[in-house]
């Protein structure tokens, strides 16, 4: 009893650190709190969770965290709504479909996949950028369709099976392929996030991978943080936003693939 306790405050915490993340860096916070329910509660005697379980918890909580501060960054009108409905229509079925496949996958493969997008994703953050429209609004935003279906479609079923709202990987495919500004990059992913983890949540629902007393945990520290996050990064330099979403997504992924190398799981 003392060491689920002990867990639900964990879950608390750990949860209000996504929820900050969300609102700051645009992510669902999975990139972060995948590595974290999966190696540390381990470290200190607490249950493990499993990877299964853990996808279904970071799908649930990238849910209700990108709910929130979506509304933050839609007052800001940093949202593009073109780029929300193509690019959010699309990972909505490809995440759907990827989320009912990963059912009958092994814990081992999803951890590969999972590496192998985030250390895609931190290679695409480290090659410079131009920085001259990133403070335009969500309404002056212009893309190329195709493309953001295309990436979309690919990208969406990947992260259906791992659990991942995406935003870790496709934020990179913003700036770099569709060259969209950062903060109107940042708000609208939290709105695709919103329709691909919906989509993702309930494939894992469905398929009774979400333990719902820890998803409350979770939620009790991730839902007025998220806020709070969306706050901080208005206010935070651009330059420094890309860099620090740029080590968020390369230090998960090394600690990510530093386990898959060791064999810890699967």
């Amino acid at each position: 009893m003392t060491h689920f306790f002990a867990l639900y405050l964990f879950l608390i915490a750990a949860g209000g650190l996504g929820g900050f993340l969300s609102g700051m860096l645009g992510i669902g916070g999975g990139i972060i709190m995948f590595p974290l329910l999966l190696y540390i509660p381990t470290l200190f005697g607490l249950p493990a969770l499993g990877v299964k379980g853990i996808t279904g918890l970071t799908m649930t909580q990238g849910f209700f965290a990108t709910l929130t501060a979506t509304i933050f960054y839609k007052r800001e009108r940093l949202i593009s709504r073109d780029l929300v409905l193509t690019l959010g229509a699309t990972l909505f079925f490809s995440s759907l479909a990827g989320s009912l496949i990963s059912k009958d996958m092994g814990d081992r493969l999803l951890l590969v996949i999972y590496g192998a997008l985030a250390l895609f994703a931190s290679v695409l953050m480290l090659i410079p950028r131009s920085y001259l429209n990133d403070e335009l609004s969500g309404g002056q935003v212009k893309f190329n369709m195709a493309a953001a279906i295309s990436c979309g479609a690919v990208t969406g079923v990947l992260l259906g099976m791992v659990g991942q709202a995406g935003a870790f990987i496709i934020i990179p495919i913003m700036l770099y392929v569709l060259r969209i500004p950062l903060r109107v990059a940042l708000g609208s992913m939290l709105a695709i996030g919103l329709i691909s983890s919906t989509a993702g949540m309930i494939g894992k629902i469905a398929t009774g991978q979400v333990r719902f007393d820890l998803a409350a945990a979770l939620l009790a520290g991730a839902i007025p943080m998220a806020y709070a996050g969306g706050a901080t990064g208005r206010k935070t330099h651009i330059k420094s936003l890309r860099w620090l979403l740029a080590a968020v997504i390369s230090a998960s992924a090394i600690y990510i693939w530093a386990g898959i190398l060791r064999g810890t799981h699967g």
